[in-house]
Protein backbone atom coordinates (compact mmCIF):
# COMPACT_ATOMS: atom_id res chain seq x y z
CA UNK A 1 0.00 0.00 0.00
CA UNK A 2 1.59 3.39 -1.09
CA UNK A 3 1.94 5.86 1.75
CA UNK A 4 -0.25 8.64 1.98
CA UNK A 5 0.49 11.79 0.30
CA UNK A 6 1.79 14.50 2.35
CA UNK A 7 -0.70 17.67 1.59
CA UNK A 8 0.18 21.25 2.97
CA UNK A 9 -2.17 24.26 3.43
CA UNK A 10 -1.56 27.09 3.13
CA UNK A 11 -3.97 30.43 3.77
CA UNK A 12 -3.82 33.71 5.78
CA UNK A 13 -7.00 35.26 5.39
CA UNK A 14 -10.96 34.98 5.72
CA UNK A 15 -11.66 35.35 1.93
CA UNK A 16 -8.84 32.00 1.91
CA UNK A 17 -10.11 30.18 4.92
CA UNK A 18 -13.70 30.03 3.91
CA UNK A 19 -12.12 28.79 -0.05
CA UNK A 20 -9.56 26.00 1.60
CA UNK A 21 -12.33 25.00 4.47
CA UNK A 22 -14.26 22.31 2.63
CA UNK A 23 -11.17 21.01 0.41
CA UNK A 24 -9.23 20.84 4.02
CA UNK A 25 -12.51 18.62 5.58
CA UNK A 26 -12.72 16.34 2.31
CA UNK A 27 -8.84 15.84 2.32
CA UNK A 28 -9.18 14.69 5.75
CA UNK A 29 -11.84 12.57 5.26
CA UNK A 30 -9.37 10.28 3.00
CA UNK A 31 -6.62 8.00 3.81
CA UNK A 32 -4.43 8.71 0.84
CA UNK A 33 -3.47 12.02 2.53
CA UNK A 34 -1.88 12.99 4.80
CA UNK A 35 -3.00 16.84 5.62
CA UNK A 36 -1.61 19.70 7.48
CA UNK A 37 -2.89 23.04 7.36
CA UNK A 38 -0.87 25.78 8.35
CA UNK A 39 -1.94 29.56 8.78
CA UNK A 40 0.04 32.51 8.58
CA UNK A 41 -2.80 34.86 10.22
CA UNK A 42 -2.04 37.74 7.66
CA UNK A 43 -5.63 38.74 9.09
CA UNK A 44 -5.68 37.47 12.95
CA UNK A 45 -9.41 38.14 14.25
CA UNK A 46 -11.43 37.45 10.74
CA UNK A 47 -9.34 34.47 10.24
CA UNK A 48 -10.22 33.11 13.56
CA UNK A 49 -13.98 33.44 12.75
CA UNK A 50 -14.17 31.39 9.88
CA UNK A 51 -11.95 28.38 11.61
CA UNK A 52 -14.12 28.11 14.32
CA UNK A 53 -17.15 28.13 11.68
CA UNK A 54 -15.96 25.69 9.40
CA UNK A 55 -14.22 23.53 12.30
CA UNK A 56 -10.79 23.40 10.79
CA UNK A 57 -7.74 23.13 13.54
CA UNK A 58 -4.62 24.40 12.20
CA UNK A 59 -1.54 22.28 12.63
CA UNK A 60 0.82 25.57 12.38
CA UNK A 61 0.46 29.52 13.37
CA UNK A 62 3.07 31.99 12.23
CA UNK A 63 0.57 34.37 13.68
CA UNK A 64 2.53 37.21 11.48
CA UNK A 65 -0.15 40.04 11.90
CA UNK A 66 1.37 42.94 13.87
CA UNK A 67 -0.07 46.87 13.54
CA UNK A 68 1.30 48.81 11.26
CA UNK A 69 2.58 46.36 9.13
CA UNK A 70 2.42 47.01 4.87
CA UNK A 71 3.00 44.58 2.09
CA UNK A 72 6.91 44.52 2.97
CA UNK A 73 6.82 43.69 6.31
CA UNK A 74 3.56 40.15 5.60
CA UNK A 75 5.91 39.31 2.20
CA UNK A 76 9.39 38.83 3.81
CA UNK A 77 7.26 37.12 7.37
CA UNK A 78 5.61 35.38 5.36
CA UNK A 79 8.54 33.88 3.27
CA UNK A 80 10.95 33.61 5.98
CA UNK A 81 8.11 31.45 8.16
CA UNK A 82 7.31 28.86 4.98
CA UNK A 83 11.28 28.27 4.96
CA UNK A 84 11.01 26.72 8.58
CA UNK A 85 8.12 25.16 7.47
CA UNK A 86 9.54 23.10 4.43
CA UNK A 87 12.38 22.66 6.55
CA UNK A 88 10.53 20.46 9.08
CA UNK A 89 7.20 19.39 7.01
CA UNK A 90 8.59 18.44 3.63
CA UNK A 91 4.97 18.09 2.30
CA UNK A 92 4.82 16.03 -1.64
CA UNK A 93 2.26 19.21 -2.45
CA UNK A 94 1.67 22.96 -0.77
CA UNK A 95 -1.87 23.78 -1.54
CA UNK A 96 -2.20 27.76 -2.19
CA UNK A 97 -5.20 29.91 -2.89
CA UNK A 98 -6.04 32.36 -4.91
CA UNK A 99 -4.42 36.20 -4.89
CA UNK A 100 -3.30 37.41 -1.38
CA UNK A 101 0.23 38.04 0.24
CA UNK A 102 0.07 34.80 1.73
CA UNK A 103 -0.49 33.01 -1.14
CA UNK A 104 2.67 34.98 -3.07
CA UNK A 105 4.71 34.53 -0.62
CA UNK A 106 4.16 31.16 -0.12
CA UNK A 107 4.83 30.19 -3.68
CA UNK A 108 8.05 31.77 -3.58
CA UNK A 109 9.13 29.75 -1.11
CA UNK A 110 8.14 26.41 -2.07
CA UNK A 111 9.93 27.21 -5.22
CA UNK A 112 13.10 27.97 -3.50
CA UNK A 113 12.62 24.97 -1.18
CA UNK A 114 11.72 22.42 -4.24
CA UNK A 115 8.01 21.65 -3.42
CA UNK A 116 5.75 21.70 -6.17
CA UNK A 117 2.47 24.09 -5.85
CA UNK A 118 -1.05 23.27 -6.57
CA UNK A 119 -2.58 26.75 -6.78
CA UNK A 120 -7.19 26.85 -5.82
CA UNK A 121 -8.65 29.58 -7.55
CA UNK A 122 -5.87 29.93 -10.80
CA UNK A 123 -6.00 31.87 -13.82
CA UNK A 124 -8.41 34.82 -12.76
CA UNK A 125 -6.70 37.79 -14.47
CA UNK A 126 -7.60 41.25 -14.90
CA UNK A 127 -4.11 41.67 -17.53
CA UNK A 128 -3.48 45.17 -15.47
CA UNK A 129 -1.15 44.32 -12.54
CA UNK A 130 -1.73 47.59 -10.40
CA UNK A 131 -5.93 46.48 -10.45
CA UNK A 132 -6.26 45.01 -8.09
CA UNK A 133 -3.19 45.85 -6.28
CA UNK A 134 -1.38 43.58 -5.24
CA UNK A 135 -3.86 41.09 -5.72
CA UNK A 136 -3.09 40.50 -9.55
CA UNK A 137 0.45 40.51 -9.67
CA UNK A 138 0.27 37.95 -6.66
CA UNK A 139 -1.48 35.28 -8.81
CA UNK A 140 0.50 36.11 -11.64
CA UNK A 141 3.88 35.26 -10.18
CA UNK A 142 2.33 32.19 -7.98
CA UNK A 143 1.05 30.82 -11.52
CA UNK A 144 4.86 31.25 -12.82
CA UNK A 145 5.35 28.47 -10.27
CA UNK A 146 2.22 26.19 -9.84
CA UNK A 147 2.71 22.91 -11.19
CA UNK A 148 -1.37 21.86 -10.51
CA UNK A 149 -3.44 24.50 -11.88
CA UNK A 150 -6.94 24.72 -10.36
CA UNK A 151 -9.17 26.82 -12.62
CA UNK A 152 -12.72 27.50 -11.31
CA UNK A 153 -14.23 27.96 -15.05
CA UNK A 154 -13.46 27.85 -18.38
CA UNK A 155 -12.39 31.48 -18.98
CA UNK A 156 -9.74 31.55 -16.71
CA UNK A 157 -8.11 28.12 -18.17
CA UNK A 158 -8.25 30.10 -21.43
CA UNK A 159 -5.94 32.78 -19.44
CA UNK A 160 -3.49 30.31 -17.81
CA UNK A 161 -3.20 28.65 -21.56
CA UNK A 162 -2.49 32.60 -23.01
CA UNK A 163 0.07 32.65 -21.07
CA UNK A 164 1.45 29.12 -22.22
CA UNK A 165 0.63 27.13 -19.13
CA UNK A 166 0.67 23.41 -20.42
CA UNK A 167 -3.07 22.35 -20.84
CA UNK A 168 -2.11 18.86 -18.93
CA UNK A 169 -1.45 21.12 -15.84
CA UNK A 170 -4.59 23.07 -15.75
CA UNK A 171 -8.19 21.37 -14.00
CA UNK A 172 -11.29 23.21 -14.32
CA UNK A 173 -13.08 22.84 -10.98
CA UNK A 174 -15.38 25.12 -10.47
CA UNK A 175 -14.87 27.31 -7.33
CA UNK A 176 -14.61 25.98 -3.80
CA UNK A 177 -16.34 28.81 -2.75
CA UNK A 178 -19.64 27.76 -4.18
CA UNK A 179 -18.89 23.78 -2.01
CA UNK A 180 -18.44 26.18 1.09
CA UNK A 181 -21.71 28.29 0.67
CA UNK A 182 -23.95 25.44 0.40
CA UNK A 183 -21.99 23.69 2.85
CA UNK A 184 -23.05 26.32 5.63
CA UNK A 185 -26.55 27.07 4.11
CA UNK A 186 -27.42 23.33 4.57
CA UNK A 187 -26.12 22.65 7.98
CA UNK A 188 -28.39 25.64 8.79
CA UNK A 189 -30.72 24.72 7.33
CA UNK A 190 -30.70 21.16 8.89
CA UNK A 191 -30.32 22.95 12.86
CA UNK A 192 -33.47 24.57 13.74
CA UNK A 193 -31.50 26.00 16.89
CA UNK A 194 -28.34 27.12 14.83
CA UNK A 195 -30.93 28.81 12.62
CA UNK A 196 -33.06 30.57 15.33
CA UNK A 197 -29.39 31.83 16.88
CA UNK A 198 -28.05 33.12 13.69
CA UNK A 199 -31.60 35.37 13.10
CA UNK A 200 -31.66 36.04 16.51
CA UNK A 201 -27.83 37.60 16.31
CA UNK A 202 -28.92 39.68 13.14
CA UNK A 203 -32.08 40.98 14.81
CA UNK A 204 -30.41 42.68 17.38
CA UNK A 205 -28.38 43.94 15.60
CA UNK A 206 -30.42 45.32 12.63
CA UNK A 207 -33.51 47.69 14.19
CA UNK A 208 -36.21 46.58 11.21
CA UNK A 209 -37.90 43.59 9.47
CA UNK A 210 -34.98 42.77 7.60
CA UNK A 211 -36.94 39.12 6.60
CA UNK A 212 -39.40 40.85 5.29
CA UNK A 213 -38.21 44.09 3.92
CA UNK A 214 -36.23 45.09 1.14
CA UNK A 215 -32.27 46.11 1.82
CA UNK A 216 -29.72 46.44 0.17
CA UNK A 217 -26.16 44.49 1.39
CA UNK A 218 -23.31 45.89 1.61
CA UNK A 219 -20.00 45.24 1.48
CA UNK A 220 -16.41 47.47 0.65
CA UNK A 221 -12.92 47.21 1.66
CA UNK A 222 -10.21 46.98 -1.23
CA UNK A 223 -7.34 49.27 -0.80
CA UNK A 224 -7.67 50.99 -4.27
CA UNK A 225 -10.82 52.40 -2.88
CA UNK A 226 -9.19 53.83 0.11
CA UNK A 227 -9.91 57.89 -0.43
CA UNK A 228 -12.08 59.44 -3.02
CA UNK A 229 -13.43 56.05 -3.81
CA UNK A 230 -14.72 55.72 -0.48
CA UNK A 231 -16.24 58.94 -0.52
CA UNK A 232 -18.04 58.71 -3.89
CA UNK A 233 -19.34 55.48 -2.40
CA UNK A 234 -20.67 56.62 0.82
CA UNK A 235 -21.91 59.71 -0.75
CA UNK A 236 -23.80 57.31 -3.18
CA UNK A 237 -25.46 55.53 -0.33
CA UNK A 238 -25.98 58.26 1.22
CA UNK A 239 -28.53 59.51 -1.31
CA UNK A 240 -30.13 56.36 -2.38
CA UNK A 241 -30.93 56.93 1.82
CA UNK A 242 -32.54 59.17 1.86
CA UNK A 243 -34.18 58.97 -1.53
CA UNK A 244 -35.74 55.54 -0.84
CA UNK A 245 -36.80 55.67 2.73
CA UNK A 246 -38.75 52.52 2.93
CA UNK A 247 -35.28 50.53 1.55
CA UNK A 248 -32.70 49.75 3.98
CA UNK A 249 -28.89 49.53 3.57
CA UNK A 250 -27.07 47.18 5.81
CA UNK A 251 -23.31 47.45 6.02
CA UNK A 252 -20.98 45.38 7.64
CA UNK A 253 -18.03 47.80 7.95
CA UNK A 254 -14.57 46.69 7.28
CA UNK A 255 -12.14 47.50 10.59
CA UNK A 256 -9.79 48.96 8.37
CA UNK A 257 -9.02 52.43 9.61
CA UNK A 258 -9.13 53.67 5.85
CA UNK A 259 -12.60 52.12 5.68
CA UNK A 260 -14.04 52.75 9.47
CA UNK A 261 -12.98 56.89 8.90
CA UNK A 262 -15.55 57.62 5.94
CA UNK A 263 -18.30 55.16 6.29
CA UNK A 264 -18.81 57.06 9.99
CA UNK A 265 -18.72 60.24 9.10
CA UNK A 266 -21.16 60.08 6.27
CA UNK A 267 -23.39 57.53 6.58
CA UNK A 268 -23.68 57.44 10.49
CA UNK A 269 -26.95 58.28 11.31
CA UNK A 270 -29.46 57.82 8.82
CA UNK A 271 -32.32 56.23 10.14
CA UNK A 272 -32.78 53.12 7.13
CA UNK A 273 -28.66 52.67 6.83
CA UNK A 274 -27.52 50.13 9.69
CA UNK A 275 -23.53 49.97 10.45
CA UNK A 276 -22.51 46.92 11.91
CA UNK A 277 -19.34 45.13 12.64
CA UNK A 278 -17.86 42.94 10.54
CA UNK A 279 -20.22 39.37 10.66
CA UNK A 280 -18.94 35.73 10.89
CA UNK A 281 -19.60 33.85 7.85
CA UNK A 282 -22.97 31.92 9.17
CA UNK A 283 -24.92 35.11 10.22
CA UNK A 284 -23.41 36.94 6.65
CA UNK A 285 -24.64 34.02 4.25
CA UNK A 286 -27.78 33.84 6.32
CA UNK A 287 -28.44 37.60 5.56
CA UNK A 288 -27.05 37.60 2.04
CA UNK A 289 -29.56 34.97 1.49
CA UNK A 290 -32.46 37.26 2.71
CA UNK A 291 -30.85 40.56 0.76
CA UNK A 292 -32.58 42.03 -2.21
CA UNK A 293 -29.51 43.71 -4.09
CA UNK A 294 -25.82 43.31 -3.32
CA UNK A 295 -23.37 46.15 -3.49
CA UNK A 296 -19.91 45.07 -3.26
CA UNK A 297 -15.89 45.47 -4.44
CA UNK A 298 -15.23 41.63 -2.82
CA UNK A 299 -14.29 39.23 -5.44
CA UNK A 300 -16.12 35.98 -3.55
CA UNK A 301 -19.34 37.62 -3.28
CA UNK A 302 -19.22 37.90 -6.80
CA UNK A 303 -19.45 33.77 -6.82
CA UNK A 304 -21.36 33.76 -4.05
CA UNK A 305 -24.42 35.93 -4.19
CA UNK A 306 -25.48 34.79 -7.98
CA UNK A 307 -26.12 31.38 -6.81
CA UNK A 308 -28.96 32.76 -4.37
CA UNK A 309 -30.19 34.34 -7.20
CA UNK A 310 -29.06 37.95 -5.74
CA UNK A 311 -28.38 41.14 -8.48
CA UNK A 312 -24.42 42.13 -7.80
CA UNK A 313 -23.27 45.65 -8.20
CA UNK A 314 -19.21 45.48 -8.56
CA UNK A 315 -17.70 48.69 -7.02
CA UNK A 316 -14.57 48.64 -9.07
CA UNK A 317 -13.77 49.50 -12.70
CA UNK A 318 -12.20 46.16 -13.99
CA UNK A 319 -12.95 42.41 -12.45
CA UNK A 320 -10.48 39.40 -12.64
CA UNK A 321 -14.54 37.30 -12.49
CA UNK A 322 -15.77 38.53 -15.56
CA UNK A 323 -17.71 35.16 -16.35
CA UNK A 324 -20.82 36.92 -14.10
CA UNK A 325 -20.61 40.18 -16.31
CA UNK A 326 -20.99 37.84 -19.32
CA UNK A 327 -24.35 35.88 -17.90
CA UNK A 328 -25.59 38.65 -16.65
CA UNK A 329 -25.90 38.43 -12.65
CA UNK A 330 -23.01 40.76 -12.54
CA UNK A 331 -22.36 44.66 -13.30
CA UNK A 332 -19.51 47.21 -12.85
CA UNK A 333 -20.36 50.13 -11.43
CA UNK A 334 -17.19 51.41 -10.20
CA UNK A 335 -15.97 53.49 -6.99
CA UNK A 336 -18.29 56.41 -8.27
CA UNK A 337 -21.65 57.78 -6.74
CA UNK A 338 -23.58 58.60 -10.06
CA UNK A 339 -22.98 55.14 -11.51
CA UNK A 340 -23.80 53.32 -8.02
CA UNK A 341 -27.05 55.58 -7.42
CA UNK A 342 -28.55 54.78 -11.29
CA UNK A 343 -27.51 50.84 -10.89
CA UNK A 344 -29.29 50.93 -7.94
CA UNK A 345 -32.16 52.69 -8.66
CA UNK A 346 -32.94 50.81 -11.85
CA UNK A 347 -32.93 47.76 -10.07
CA UNK A 348 -35.52 48.97 -7.21
CA UNK A 349 -37.58 50.70 -10.11
CA UNK A 350 -37.79 47.99 -12.95
CA UNK A 351 -38.69 44.82 -12.26
CA UNK A 352 -37.61 42.95 -15.30
CA UNK A 353 -34.24 44.38 -15.01
CA UNK A 354 -34.23 42.73 -11.43
CA UNK A 355 -35.51 39.46 -12.50
CA UNK A 356 -33.38 39.71 -15.18
CA UNK A 357 -30.24 39.74 -12.77
CA UNK A 358 -31.56 37.35 -10.48
CA UNK A 359 -32.42 34.65 -12.93
CA UNK A 360 -28.97 34.46 -14.82
CA UNK A 361 -27.07 31.01 -14.64
CA UNK A 362 -24.71 31.41 -11.96
CA UNK A 363 -20.90 30.22 -13.81
CA UNK A 364 -19.12 29.70 -11.15
CA UNK A 365 -19.55 25.56 -9.80
CA UNK A 366 -22.15 23.17 -8.19
CA UNK A 367 -20.59 22.52 -5.53
CA UNK A 368 -18.07 19.83 -6.51
CA UNK A 369 -14.99 21.62 -6.84
CA UNK A 370 -13.05 20.06 -3.76
CA UNK A 371 -13.99 16.47 -5.09
CA UNK A 372 -12.30 17.54 -8.54
CA UNK A 373 -9.19 18.63 -6.89
CA UNK A 374 -8.89 15.83 -4.86
CA UNK A 375 -9.02 13.70 -7.69
CA UNK A 376 -6.15 14.77 -8.97
CA UNK A 377 -4.06 14.86 -5.85
CA UNK A 378 -4.65 11.60 -6.00
CA UNK A 379 -3.02 10.82 -8.75
CA UNK A 380 0.10 12.80 -8.61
Amino acid sequence: MNAPRKVLLVFGTRPEAIKMAPLYHGLRESSDFQTTVCVTAQHRQMLDQVLKVFEVSPDIDLDLMKPGQDLFDVTASVLLGMREVFRQHRPDVVLVHGDTTTTLATAMAAFYAGVPVGHVEAGLRTHDVYAPFPEEFNRQVASKVTRWHFAPTPFSKQNLLAENVPDESITVTGNTVIDALLWVLDRIEANPERRSAIAGFLSDRLQFNWRETRFVLITGHRRENFGDGFLQICEGIKELAKRYPSVHFVYPVHLNPNVQQPVKEILDGLDNVHLVGPLDYEPFVFLLKHSHIVLTDSGGIQEEAPSLGKPVLVMRDVTERPEAIDAGTVRLVGANRQRIVENICELLNNEESYRSMSRAHNPYGDGKACARIIEVLRKI
